[in-house]
Order: C-alpha cells, then structure tokens, then sequence
C-alpha cells in the first residue's frame, strides 16, 4: 500500500535521526493520510489524501 497522497503526491521522505553523540540512522517520515470518500470525476471514490489537500479544499468531500 503506498503512502502517497492522491491529490498531491506528496510522499515519505528519508533523513537521519541525529543523537547528542552524532550517530545517525535512517528515519523516516510520514505524510499525515486520511481516508476520504470524496467526488472525483463525478462518482463518489475512497481516497488516501493528505490532511494539507484536505484542510486547502482541494478535496470535495462526499455527502
């Protein structure tokens, strides 16, 4: 299952966890996705989208 969001691609990205003795392993984070029946292409759909396109209404939700 992939942790993309649907509406604007917005996908994990990789870094390193840093500690106070500066050694590092790999981390990763998050988009933060919800499930959302939302209208798209005028049928309603079940989507992964990100809170982001949620909250900036890029998204019109189902009734």
């Amino acid at each position: 299952m992939a942790k993309i969001c649907e509406i604007c691609g917005k996908k994990p990205t990789t870094g390193n966890n840093v500690s106070h003795a500066h050694n590092k392993t790999k981390k990763v984070w998050y988009p933060n996705l919800q499930k959302v029946k939302a209208l798209r292409g005028g049928a309603v759909r079940s989507v992964k989208v990100c809170t982001r396109c949620i909250r900036s209404g890029a998204v019109t939700k189902a009734v």
